[in-house]
């Protein structure tokens, strides 16, 4: 398979397609686009214009590079005109059918050391391998939309593939100035195996009507630094792609977690696909269109109280970690009084140093002047016990992720705090309604669960028992307004939306490595470069703490019963081992000791 891959042909002009093609003639390659239906080719020729054209307006390339460009590809609707191609790539509709059609017509035309590519995100490479008559020819080769933009390419081998083709097809994708990532044969591949779980645990969610589509996207977003919310996202791809994509998914793993939410199948008879439809789980202004309108489900603007909360000017945080002196720098530079009490006063003292430094920052950045600093460090007063809480209008726990603690905590907070007092749990994982039942007022008791640096991260979840009362939950979103917080409501269940959605994405990337089917580097590098992740699951775990992880990943599976979400055993003997992530210095990865 010693052939030159200076002729490529690329079979199927949709909107991958098409940016495959851009990637492939701006590279210098000669191109031959191959799809039955005119208008196809003829799009893809306007769309491969129009970029250039606006390619020359921004300086990045001349006009005569541009004219160069646009020679190089060429459009055909038979497809005999692959016969001098050293390398096809087909993008046609995910069915074995039309692309076994392909490939056995392929096989009559090209020259037989050519190779054969398959962009299918879903269905079995080796499968299509096996039905062409050479099959170590034949590889995936898996772009991510848009073309010209991602950086990530798997390359995937089946049982089949001659190793001379992966090296080939790998050196044109760094030629390219691709990061290609080697994979096995299984359905969804490294990338959208991972990102595929987390969207129908989403469409799920969504389903179960825990959470609006609204609250369920901003949630990932604002809590993990995603370009996309889920929701937003299955709309993008196609609702029917991602349904294709998981029952293919499901029919090789039967785990629960890729059967497909019942929710995708009703969307896609309905023609409710997303985007290219006009409507999927949001509705756009026409089919093709990326801008939402309002609809039905859309929540009013307004997201305040209207009047019927509670009078907030007076908070007590307690606590004395980094989260609990994160909350109160928030509150404290929101113009409330803050009492920050710890169980000794040294501690508490402490904690006010931490926002000391932490608001000094922010004046050396810029960000914040000295005047505002001073003020802000002269609302709170540190305090050795919660007797300080008596006059606070709420109190915020921030203390150890331990059910016993917090129990006490919130009877003593019950015994100290004045009637009408809003008491807030930060919880990430236990349930708010345990210390609800703490007190003689469960329904003054809410889940306020910030995320870490609190005084940097926009979102609060907001947790709702069955006991809480609507004037302690628009109270909250009030004071989420005032602190310039965005605000999602979920109910009382473990891991809220955030967790919930993230940790079972992060089980499964231990699973891939345990099984050996990729790489930590290729994982994290291709849910950074293939889903615009801003990190990989296993520099994110480790940043998190494997005990932490494993933690919260125990309560998610005590908690749904689900088989799927039980914690990868390779996650349980590193934490057995004392490797819990860059605290110890070593977790998946190991770290240089710190200074």
């Amino acid at each position: 398979m010693d052939i030159p891959l200076s002729t490529i042909a690329v079979v199927g002009l949709g909107t991958m397609g098409t940016g495959i093609t851009e990637v492939l003639a701006r590279a210098g390659r000669e191109v031959i686009g191959i799809d039955i239906d005119e208008s196809a080719t003829a799009q893809a020729v306007g769309v491969f214009e129009a970029s250039t054209a606006r390619a020359v307006e921004r300086g990045r390339i001349t006009e005569e590079e541009r004219r160069a460009m646009l020679a190089r590809f060429r459009t055909f609707t038979d497809l005999g005109a692959a016969a001098d191609a050293g390398l096809v790539i087909e993008v046609v509709p995910e069915s074995y059918e039309i692309k076994q059609q392909v490939f056995r017509a392929l096989d009559g035309i090209v020259s037989p050391t050519a190779i054969l590519a398959t962009g299918t995100n879903a269905l079995s490479v080796t499968r299509l391998a096996a039905d062409s008559t050479h099959p170590e020819r034949v590889l995936g080769l898996h772009f991510f939309n848009p073309a010209p933009a991602m950086k990530l390419v798997e390359v995937v081998s089946s049982v089949l593939t001659a190793p001379t083709a992966v090296t080939a097809v790998t050196a044109l994708a760094r030629e390219l100035g691709k990061e290609p990532v080697a994979v096995g044969d299984r359905p969804g591949f490294v990338a959208d195996g991972l990102l595929f779980g987390y969207l129908n645990q989403a469409a799920a969610m969504y389903e179960a009507r825990y959470a609006s589509r609204e609250d369920i996207d901003a949630a990932m977003r604002l809590g993990c630094g995603l370009p996309m919310g889920p929701l937003a996202l299955l709309d993008l791809i196609g609702v029917d792609t991602a349904r294709t994509v998981l029952e293919a998914m499901y029919a090789a793993s039967r785990d629960r977690l890729h059967a497909p939410a019942p929710v995708l199948r009703q969307l896609s008879e309905a023609g409710l696909t997303g985007r290219k439809a006009g409507r999927g789980f949001y509705t756009y202004e026409a089919p093709g269109s990326g801008t939402v309108v309002r609809d039905a489900l859309t929540p009013p603007a307004d997201v305040r109280g209207g009047g019927s909360e509670r009078t907030v000017s007076s908070v007590g945080v307690a606590g004395s970690g980094t989260m609990a002196s994160g909350i109160a720098e928030v509150f404290a530079k929101a113009g409330y009084v803050v009492v920050l009490a710890a169980r000794s006063q040294e501690k508490a003292d402490a904690a006010k140093a931490r926002v000391a430094k932490s608001l000094g920052r922010s004046v050396d950045k810029g960000r914040l002047t000295g005047e505002a600093r001073d003020d802000a460090l002269a609302r709170i007063t540190p305090a050795g016990s919660l007797d300080a809480f008596d006059e606070v209008d709420l109190a915020v726990e921030a203390v150890t992720e331990d059910l016993e603690v917090k129990r006490q905590l919130f009877a003593a907070l019950d015994k100290v705090c004045k009637p009408g007092a809003v008491l807030a749990t930060t919880t990430s994982s236990l349930p708010v309604v345990a210390c609800a039942r703490a007190t003689t007022r469960p329904q003054d008791v809410i889940g306020m669960h910030f995320f870490n640096p609190a005084p940097a991260m926009k979102l609060v979840e907001v947790v709702r028992t069955v006991l809480t009362s609507d004037k302690v939950h628009a109270t909250v979103r009030e004071v989420c307004a005032t602190i310039r917080k965005h605000p999602v409501d979920c109910g009382d269940r473990a891991g809220f939306i955030v967790n919930a959605l993230l940790f079972p994405y992060l089980n499964n990337a231990v699973k891939m490595v345990q099984e050996h089917y990729a790489t930590l580097d290729d994982i994290d590098a291709a849910m950074k470069l293939g889903g615009g992740y801003p990190m990989g699951p296993f520099e994110l775990l480790d940043v998190v703490g494997l005990d932490v992880s494993l933690a919260i990943e125990r309560v998610l599976h005590r908690e749904f019963r689900d088989p799927g979400l039980a914690p990868a055993p390779l996650l349980e003997h590193l934490v057995a081992a004392g490797c819990l992530g860059r605290k110890t210095g070593r977790g998946f990865r190991e770290y240089a000791a710190r200074r």
